[in-house]
């Protein structure tokens, strides 16, 4: 009986129900989110792997503690202490491997619609094959014929994609931030609650995005110095009371009634956050006191300590950078996030008020799927269609690979990056995210005056 189990078992991980491990002990999961946290789990271990090769604790570790180390690498023409499989080049190669994998499947899976054709069935099954391909792709990138122009042209092809995947999550924040107030304001018919909610949490947004930027002007500027500093926290706490003025604007508001001062607050708190984090990312500035000793300026000193431990912060670092991409993949492949991306948003007469309407579910359960009892406890949640884009999804994932490789690698001060010093500082991740910060602003501003550019267009957001 243990035997049948065991083959059932490891059936299973060939199969649509994945997740559940065929095992009724198990709560029961739908089937597009068992399909999507497969996919999830097989970034992570990859993302892992590039972190582990981006460390040189863990290089200093394997050579002083696995035996006949030097004898492995030349068996296996890695170099002479594996210095082929350590660093930004086998991260590149790695992250070339992985987002291959992904574009594959994106374009095993255009234009699916039901889930079950065949090519629907191997988006959701088939796992330990695809374990095995995705090994395949990330070990064959190793033997890429003149590694050098490999690398050189990779490095761009890789800025590229992860500039998109940025947009598109910063895209989606401005979508979030207008679904957000569409959907409490059609709450407002029904109940004037819903006017004291929409003004107590744009009133909490404000005073976060304002005594953010005030902590920012304490701690990360001084009275003499720092200019660089307070120009830019001028220049983004100025954007954010430009698009506070503009979502207010008459001729704003007559074009679009559903713009108001909810939106440009939750987006005045993702500046604060970009801009708190393109500062603490900026490399420190050293100046000799007149003692003659080195002092840190135009940053917290309370925080300094907190890069003694080096290990501790880089785990700690590793875990909050997969954490966000992950979450920035999950919810961004959903249908309403992928229409949003397209143009295409509900009606605002169709809008359900609810207090937590970002976490609606991917589709309804019958029925028949809230009697399962026995056998595999997965819910086929897609039996009368596809409730998320397969191709969009790949897409994604694919873009998010590429966005992992220019991070671990510090973009283009790769050439000194490990994970060790990764978040003690640097200009190229400083000037990313202060970029993003105003990509963010100029989106949300489009928004605003696209309607007022191009008037025979009809927009709704």
């Amino acid at each position: 009986m243990s035997a049948q189990c065991c083959a059932g078992q490891l059936a299973c991980c060939c199969g649509a129900a994945g997740c559940s491990l065929c095992c009724g002990c198990c709560p029961k999961i739908r089937q597009s989110r068992g399909t999507r946290g497969m996919y999830a789990l097989y970034f992570i271990l990859v993302v892992v792997l590039c972190c582990v090769m981006m460390s040189d604790t863990v290089a200093h570790a394997m050579r002083e503690h696995i035996p006949f180390f030097e004898d492995i690498c030349k068996g296996i023409k890695a170099g002479d202490t594996c210095e082929q499989l350590v660093g930004y080049s086998a991260v590149y190669r790695v992250c070339f491997g992985m987002s291959c994998f992904f574009f594959l499947f994106f374009l095993l899976t255009l234009n699916i619609n039901n889930s079950k054709s065949c090519r629907a069935h191997i988006h959701n099954g088939f796992w330990f094959c695809k374990l095995l391909l995705l090994g395949a792709m990330c070990s064959g990138a190793f033997f890429i014929p003149d590694q050098e122009t490999f690398l050189n042209a990779w490095r761009y092809v890789g800025a590229i994609g992860a500039f998109i995947f940025i947009c598109i999550q910063l895209l989606l924040i401005v979508e979030f931030a207008h679904k957000w107030n569409k959907n409490w304001t059609a709450g407002t018919a029904s109940n004037r609650l819903w006017y004291a909610s929409l003004a107590l949490v744009t009133l909490i947004m404000y005073s976060v995005a304002t005594g953010g930027l005030i902590f920012l002007a304490v701690f990360y500027t001084q009275k003499d110095g720092c200019m660089e500093n307070k120009i830019l926290l001028g220049i983004n706490g100025g954007l954010c009371l430009l698009i506070s003025m503009v979502a207010i604007s008459p001729c704003v508001q007559n074009r679009q009634p559903h713009s108001g001062l909810l939106q440009s607050g939750l987006i005045s708190c993702y500046v604060t956050y970009l801009t708190f984090s393109a500062l603490s990312s900026k490399p420190v500035e050293v100046v000799l006191d007149e003692h003659g000793k080195n002092v840190t300026i135009c940053a917290p000193h309370f925080g300094q300590d907190l890069y003694r431990d080096k290990t501790l912060v880089a785990g700690l670092g590793t875990t909050l950078l997969v954490g966000c991409i992950l979450y920035s993949c999950l919810t961004s492949t959903t249908r309403s996030s992928s229409d949003a991306l397209q143009g295409r948003y509900a009606a605002p007469e169709l809008e359900i008020a609810r207090c937590c309407f970002c976490f609606g579910s991917d589709g309804e359960e019958t029925e028949e799927q809230r009697n399962v009892k026995e056998g595999p406890r997965v819910i086929y949640d897609e039996k009368k269609g596809t409730v998320y884009s397969y191709a969009y999804f790949h897409v994604v994932f694919s873009l998010a690979s590429l966005y992992v490789m220019m991070t671990v690698t510090n973009w283009f001060n790769y050439e000194s990056a490990n994970i060790e010093t990764f978040f003690s500082g640097s200009w190229s991740i400083f000037w990313v995210k202060m970029a993003s910060c105003w990509i963010c602003v100029l989106m949300y501003l489009w928004t605003l005056v696209a309607p007022l550019c191009c008037p025979s267009r009809q927009f709704s957001v």
